[in-house]
């Protein structure tokens, strides 16, 4: 899709509006809908027709809205919008396999993607091989006669390995096979995937396009190439999710990349703090000089968003509940992306099966929202008091 010439704060702000289609109402209604009614039998029998709508579970004008506007930031040739993160994962895999197939997956995945694939995929008969995140082009000696695609995830969202997404591309290209990325992390604005070789673009909506905690959604965006098999499957197996999220995602999105650049910036300046601290010992945060694929994200990334890793050495599960138990700005929670701050502890090490996890140790997963990053640090600094309290 060519892109028009126009930053990504302008195109969050105006992709997926059309005021004049709506008596000059700046947003886009939402349409509740499940039967659509046809003027006669002709339009009926017509493939699709009525303005592309049909029936309520694949979209109203709500819907196609989100999903032009996704499109048009991700730089993809059309979005489906579906009900999480997962169901797009899920949606894209079914898609684009059957029995005897096989797949290549990151060993960095999201672990609801290796459950999926370890499971349903599985039983249906696709055979899934775990890589090294840091494989790059070393992916073509892996690639069989009969895999189907490769998935991708930058960065791991619990470990934060930065993947060579060109040279992967370019690799799994040459033997005809797609390559599918979560995107997540990077909202669509801090990496562009199809300028850099992928055919599908998964995002948990959930995240930070809807930024407020409140909607579960996903987002896939693909090339025209592929539209075929993905969009029958989402038709199958998912359908669109209703009108009312569609629309808070919209919402959302208008203000993505002001309250991504604030999780840029409040992130840096945690992660370079945590650095500092004796209890720390590393912070894994792709923006960090000292993280391993620094020079990598800086190549094939403008900015970083607000969820990064650090770890302890071995402490005590009383001392990290002294540490995390009476945080007052930091919830627990496994989800991130919304405007407060979320911190968890995590064990990476327990799912991964291509590349054992070097560190030992404590593993804590950082979501930093939009507090004041000094109200933050103060309130990371009491936990760790609290944790030296008690170990």
């Amino acid at each position: 899709m060519q892109l028009p010439v126009m930053h990504d704060e302008t195109r969050v702000t105006t992709l997926g509006r059309d005021p004049q289609r709506h008596h000059g109402i700046v947003n886009p209604p939402v349409y509740h809908a499940s039967t659509i009614l046809f003027p006669n039998l002709a339009a009926y029998d017509a493939p699709r027709t009525r303005d592309g709508y049909y029936y309520g579970r694949y979209g109203t004008p709500t819907t196609r809205a989100l999903a032009e506007a996704v499109a048009g930031i991700e730089g993809g040739d059309f979005s489906l919008i579906v009900g999480s993160g997962k169901t797009a994962i899920t949606t894209v895999l079914l898609g684009l396999t059957k029995a005897g197939d096989h797949i290549l997956v990151t060993d960095s995945a999201y672990q609801p993607t290796r459950g999926f694939a370890n499971g349903v995929l599985r039983r249906f008969g696709v055979e899934t091989t775990y890589y090294d995140p840091r494989i790059g082009a070393g992916i073509a000696e892996l690639i069989r006669p009969n895999t189907r695609l490769v998935f991708t995830e930058s960065p791991g969202s619990l470990t934060f390995e930065v993947q060579d997404i060109p040279a992967i591309a370019e690799a799994a290209h040459a033997e005809g096979v797609p390559v599918v990325m979560d995107n997540t992390w990077a909202a669509g604005l801090y990496f562009k995937p199809f300028e850099h070789g992928v055919d599908v673009s998964i995002q948990a909506a959930t995240k930070y396009i809807v930024g407020h905690s409140d909607v579960m959604m996903g987002t896939i965006t693909a090339t025209e190439a592929l539209r075929a098999p993905i969009q029958d499957a989402s038709n199958e197996l998912a359908g669109a999710p209703g009108p009312d999220d569609c629309y808070l995602a919209l919402r959302g999105l208008r203000t993505m990349a002001t309250r991504l650049a604030q999780h840029q910036a409040s992130g840096i300046q945690l992660a370079e703090w945590l650095e500092a601290r004796p209890e720390v010992e590393a912070v894994l945060h792709p923006a960090l000089p000292s993280h391993p694929d620094h020079a990598l994200w800086r190549r094939d990334f403008s900015g970083s968003s607000g969820l990064f890793a650090f770890r302890l050495g071995a402490v005590s599960r009383t001392a990290l509940a002294a540490m995390l138990d009476h945080l007052e700005l930091f919830g627990m929670g496994a989800s991130w992306g919304g405007y407060e701050s979320l911190l968890i502890p995590t064990a990476p090490g327990k799912i991964r099966t291509a590349v054992p996890w070097p560190y030992e140790g404590q593993m804590l997963r950082i979501h930093v929202g939009l507090e004041h990053p000094d109200d933050l640090i103060r309130d990371l600094d009491a936990g760790f008091a609290r944790l030296n309290a008690a170990s």
